[in-house]
């Protein structure tokens, strides 16, 4: 057992694949995350099986998909017998502790007063802190700031009502996710037990708040940043939520509302988003130079990745819903283990979230669960396989996964191949087809498109294929008949 390898695992909330410079963004300074990919394999393309927190995060954390989970929606609790990956890593010896997010289970301050609800997830030790505001008494990042002289708070940057400056980066919850993680890799270090650390930030989830001294270099060239990729009159076809929410996300007038917002407003969201993303990018270099000093670098496979995307303002939608556009479910996703599996990697394979849990397991060597439903990347990471195959095709669904909308309520599944996604509205119409090929920003939905009619067919029986591989594989078969 000694000589498995530990894993330091990082998800964020909300960040979208183009947000590292390995991943050809220009703007953001995200040297760690750079290097990080170079030590290992950086995938292109990998989608999320739900684009809100809970759901995904079951997803990744069990293998089984959110309809299998019944962690469909934010606002549930994932059942008892789930069988999270940490809890299997921890029955096989190993140290797991968290610092941040967890959320499957519900995280309403009334609904769960002191923390969420947890089940049997093996975390030995668990910094819970759902996201920084104070709103939880037991939440220990609050109780952190009090132990410095200090509370948490933000004031509105001044020219502009959607963003705030928040926490110094000293102080800022990034920073306490990391430094427990510290703490917990240098306590570690001293035994032969292996372990598993979770960390778990809240950013760059809105609101958009970061250190001043992150986003001031943004602000002193802010008309650099470019503009949300949006096109007027693009949503005249496309499902009536997203009509609904570009007047204001979550169906809230009063919550980035787009047509109200002027071209600062929008440049200044996406500096302060991408300044969030870059203090997260400065505490993983902090953590991986603890790795390296107290010599157990070598011996952990690193995950760097996110639950899901953020739409900022492209499509003329802030947030996230029920949409199923590049930036609101493809993350970024890097591994590395040095001298185990390839290093200096760029993997154009079609892969899903919910594909890591049975990777990690194959990597450290345990067995999969039998209601396991995802497919591991193993081969893929130590060369047996072709590094730009894995699927043909990536799924995500999303029932009614935020309560924002309740007549109608949005029920939708996502089928994407290489060239073409398709997005099915469940009781309505339209729904959405687009050729990525032709048009990659996902402007002109091709739904009712007579020269389409064919590909929008076996794209439907694509979906329909997804939606019946999904069905829970429990209870096992116990004899012929």
């Amino acid at each position: 057992m000694a000589n498995r390898p530990n894993i330091l695992w990082i998800c964020t909330d909300s960040q979208r694949y183009d947000t590292l410079g390995v991943y050809g963004n220009p703007h953001v300074h995200t040297p760690n995350l750079d290097r990080l990919a170079g030590q290992g394999v950086l995938f292109n393309h990998c989608t999320v099986q739900n684009p809100v927190c809970a759901p995904s995060r079951g997803a990744m954390l069990t293998g089984r998909y959110p309809r299998t989970t019944r962690l469909r929606q934010n606002g549930q609790s994932i059942p008892e017998d789930e069988v999270l990956i940490t809890r299997l890593m921890s029955d096989a010896g190993y140290v797991c502790g968290l610092s941040g997010k967890l959320h499957i289970s519900a995280c309403h301050p009334v609904a769960c007063r002191g923390t969420e609800r947890r089940i049997n997830d093996g975390y030995d030790e668990f910094h819970w802190s759902h996201h920084p505001t104070p709103s939880w008494p037991t939440a220990e990042y609050n109780h952190w700031l009090r132990e410095r002289g200090a509370e948490w708070t933000r004031t509105p940057h001044p020219d502009s009502q959607r963003v705030f400056l928040g926490m110094s980066a000293e102080l800022h919850q990034t920073t306490w996710c990391a430094r427990k993680a510290i703490d917990f890799m240098e306590a570690n270090a001293a035994f032969d037990s292996p372990w598993l650390f979770s960390v778990n930030p809240f950013d760059p989830h809105d609101s958009f708040d970061p250190p001043e001294e992150y986003l001031r270099p943004y602000v002193d060239r802010l008309d650099e940043i470019p503009l949300p990729n949006y096109h007027e009159g693009e949503l005249d076809s496309k499902p009536l939520f997203q009509q609904i929410d570009h007047r204001g996300a979550y169906n809230n007038p009063q919550n980035y509302p787009y047509p109200e917002m002027n071209e600062r407003d929008h440049r200044l969201v996406r500096a302060a988003y991408w300044a969030m993303c870059d203090l997260i990018d400065a505490q993983v270099g902090r953590m991986l130079a603890v790795l390296e000093k107290t010599g157990q670098l070598a011996n952990t496979i690193v995950v760097f990745t996110s639950d899901h995307g953020e739409l900022l303002g492209d499509h003329g939608i802030y947030l996230k819903g029920s949409y199923f556009y590049e930036p609101s479910i493809r993350v970024p996703l890097i591994v590395s283990w040095p001298g185990h599996i390839a290093s200096d990697v760029r993997s154009d394979a079609l892969v899903e979230l919910v594909d890591l849990a049975p990777t990690l397991l194959d990597l450290v060597g345990l067995p999969h669960p039998p209601g396991m439903q995802a497919r591991s990347l193993r081969s893929l990471l130590v060369g047996q396989a072709d590094v730009h195959t894995h699927r043909e095709d990536v799924y995500s669904e999303s029932y009614y996964s935020l309560r924002d909308h309740k007549d109608p309520r949005p029920y939708a599944t996502m089928v994407r191949t290489r060239r073409h996604k398709l997005v099915a509205m469940h009781g309505m119409e339209p729904g959405e087809l687009y050729d990525l090929q032709v048009d990659p920003d996902e402007t002109r939905n091709l739904w009712n498109e007579p020269e389409y009619r064919a590909v929008k067919l076996e794209m439907f029986q694509r979906l329909c294929d997804r939606m019946a591989w999904t069905v829970d594989p429990l209870p096992a078969r116990e004899a012929p008949w």
